[in-house]
């Protein structure tokens, strides 16, 4: 079924935000006025468990930074992206390297040809949509 649900389909988005506990945060800032930050700290606080991925920070809301995605003690259930686009690909090839089954690209974050190739590897991704956003949207947040 999962498979099934295409990229950035309302259903899709609403399948990864109740499901997914861990949420690796690549590029995640220690600057509080960062929008990874606090997009990260509002899903810290509805209960999702934040793994930073940043190499130039040791922790962020209170959490062990990780230099990439291979280093995480755990296999995180999404991977969301606040780096450039340019950036998109290496994540992507690491994201299927290591098996991760979903991909949240934030808003402004587009790379349609990785994305495809995510997907094409099994990778059920969300692009250029907000974590936060989606979330109230849908009326997570209570």
């Amino acid at each position: 079924m999962s498979n099934a649900l295409t990229m950035n389909s309302p259903e899709l988005i609403r399948d990864i935000l109740t499901s997914a506990k861990t949420i690796a945060v690549v590029g995640l800032s220690d600057n509080a006025a960062k929008p990874s930050h606090s997009v990260s700290a509002y899903l810290q606080a509805h209960g999702y468990r934040i793994l930073p991925v940043n190499p130039s920070a040791e922790t962020v809301l209170g959490e062990k930074s990780y230099a990439s995605l291979a280093d995480l003690p755990e296999k995180p259930d999404v991977v969301d992206v606040f780096r450039l686009p340019k950036f998109v690909p290496e994540i992507v090839d690491e994201v299927i390297r290591l098996g991760i089954k979903n991909l949240w690209l934030q808003l402004g974050v587009v790379d349609a040809e990785a994305a495809a190739r995510a997907e094409a590897a099994g990778v059920r991704v969300v692009m250029d949509r907000c974590m936060l956003i989606e979330h109230r949207r849908l009326g997570l947040g209570r």
